[in-house]
C-alpha cells in the first residue's frame, strides 16, 4: 500500500460496507449463532463478547455512518512555521501505516475498531480469536466486498487465520511491514502480544475500576452509581470491581445494608476486608491479590477507607490505570481526588461506565489507552494518527 486513499474513497467504502451489514443482517447473524454454539468456555464475559444480536449489528452500522460523516483526522495542520532562511516547515497529521488488531471474541472489533483504522488512512491487520473465528471471516468477506465495489484492493482489509504459534512467529518476525499494534482483550493476551511484538503497541489495560464513597457523599448517588457500574455490563473495562467507603459512611447501617441487598439481588458476589465482612453476606477475601484482579464476572470487593489520602493510595496501588469515581459534593475534596488519581478517566458522581469512544463524544474507539505515550484513555479517529513534517524551501543548506 504505496499511497494513500483519498477521502472520497474511505468515505465511499465505508458506505457501502454499512450497506453491507445491514443487507447481510440475517447471514451475520445466523453465522454467530454457530461460534456462540461451538463456545464451551465459562467465561461469561467472553460469552456476551462473543454474541451478536439486532442491537451489536445496528451499533455497527451507526458506528460506519459516523465515521462517514465525521471530519477526516489527516493532514490536519499542526504547527507551521517560516525559517529565517525562508523555509516554510510545517507539521500535520499522517496515517501510521499497517495497523495489526489483535482480539479476543468480539465480532463487532472486526466493524468497529477497523473501520476507525481504515478512515484513518490505515491498512488493517486483524486477528481475531477462534472463538469468533466464522462470524469474523463472514464481516472480512462483507469488507472486500466493499472495497472491491470501490476499485480498491482487498490488501486494505486482510485477515489473519493464525494459531497462537503461528500469531506468535509473526509478531516476532513479521512478513509484512507493521507499524502499530492494538491488542483487544484480557490480561494474558496483552501480555503475550507486549512479551512478542517487535513495533510498538498501545496497551489497552484492565479495567480494575474503583469508586471511593466520601465522607461527604450523597448516599443516594453512591448507591445508584456502584450498582449501575458494577451489574448494567460485567463484560466491560469500565465496569467497577472495587469500591471504597469512607469509615464514617461505613458506620451507616441504612446505606450499607441498602448497598449490600442492591448487588445481592443483582446476584453480585461480595468480599470484603475485615471490618466490611462483619456484613452479612460479606465474603472476608482471602489475600491481597484480589485487590489486583479485574473480575469481568458479578463479583465485587468492599473496603474501608480512613480517609481521602487512603483511599487515593490504594486505588493507585491496585487500580488498572482505567477510570476511578468519587462520590462526593465536596467539589475541592473531588478536584484533589481527581488530580491525584493515576487513572485514565477520573469522574466526580458519575459510573465509570462512561468511560466509552461513544460516550466521550468521539464517534466510537479503537481502544481504551492505559498507556501515558502517544493517547490515553478511550482512542477515536482523531488519535489514530501520527505526525510528519513537511519543509518547502527554495536550495537552501547548512
Amino acid at each position: 500500500m504505496n499511497s494513500l486513499l483519498t477521502e472520497k474513497q474511505r468515505n465511499d467504502v465505508l458506505s457501502s460496507m454499512a450497506e453491507l451489514i445491514a443487507d447481510e443482517k440475517d447471514a451475520i447473524l445466523a453465522i454467530n449463532r454457530k461460534d456462540v454454539a461451538n463456545y464451551s468456555g465459562d467465561d461469561l464475559a467472553m460469552y456476551d463478547r462473543l454474541k451478536v444480536d439486532d442491537v451489536k449489528i445496528d451499533g455497527m452500522i451507526l458506528s460506519l455512518k459516523q465515521l462517514v460523516a465525521a471530519i477526516d483526522p489527516l493532514g490536519k495542520e499542526l504547527y507551521n512555521f517560516t525559517h529565517e532562511n525562508g523555509m516554510n516547515i510545517i507539521n500535520k497529521t499522517a496515517p501510521f501505516g499497517t495497523i495489526l488488531i489483535i482480539y479476543e471474541s468480539r465480532p463487532d472489533v472486526t466493524v468497529e475498531a477497523a473501520g476507525i483504522a481504515f478512515k484513518s488512512g490505515n491498512k488493517i491487520l486483524l486477528k481475531g480469536g477462534k472463538e469468533s473465528a466464522k462470524s469474523n471471516l463472514k464481516i472480512v468477506e462483507l469488507w472486500h466486498k466493499a472495497l472491491e465495489k470501490h476499485n480498491i484492493s482487498k490488501d486494505w482489509v486482510e485477515y489473519l487465520s493464525y494459531n497462537r504459534t503461528e500469531t506468535q512467529t509473526f509478531l516476532e518476525n513479521p512478513t509484512q511491514k507493521i507499524d502499530l499494534i492494538v491488542p483487544r482483550g484480557g490480561e494474558q493476551l496483552i501480555a503475550f502480544v507486549k512479551q512478542h511484538a517487535t513495533c510498538p503497541v498501545i496497551v489497552s489495560g484492565r479495567g480494575n475500576n474503583f469508586v471511593y464513597v466520601d465522607v461527604e457523599a450523597d448516599l443516594g448517588v453512591a448507591l445508584n452509581v456502584i450498582v449501575n457500574a458494577k451489574t448494567t455490563k460485567i463484560s466491560a473495562c469500565n465496569a467497577v470491581d472495587k469500591v471504597l467507603i469512607n469509615k464514617e459512611i461505613f458506620n451507616d447501617a441504612i446505606f450499607m445494608n441498602s448497598l449490600i441487598e442492591k448487588l445481592s439481588i443483582s446476584n453480585v458476589e461480595i468480599f470484603g476486608d475485615e471490618k466490611m465482612s462483619a456484613f452479612k453476606n460479606i465474603s472476608k477475601i482471602k489475600n491481597e491479590e484480589i485487590w489486583f484482579e479485574e473480575f469481568l464476572d458479578y463479583k465485587i470487593v468492599l473496603g474501608s477507607a480512613q480517609d481521602l489520602n487512603e483511599a487515593i493510595a490504594m486505588i493507585n496501588k491496585y487500580g488498572g490505570g482505567h477510570s476511578a469515581s468519587i462520590i462526593t459534593k465536596n467539589n475541592n475534596t473531588a478536584q484533589v481526588f481527581m488530580e491525584s488519581v493515576d487513572a485514565a478517566a477520573v469522574y466526580q458522581n458519575a459510573s465509570t461506565r462512561f468511560t466509552d469512544g461513544g460516550q466521550f463524544g468521539l464517534g466510537g474507539e479503537l481502544a481504551i489507552s492505559t498507556d501515558k505515550l502517544h493517547h490515553r484513555g478511550p482512542m477515536g479517529l482523531q488519535h489514530l494518527v501520527t505526525n510528519k513534517w513537511y519543509v518547502f524551501g527554495d536550495g537552501q543548506i547548512r
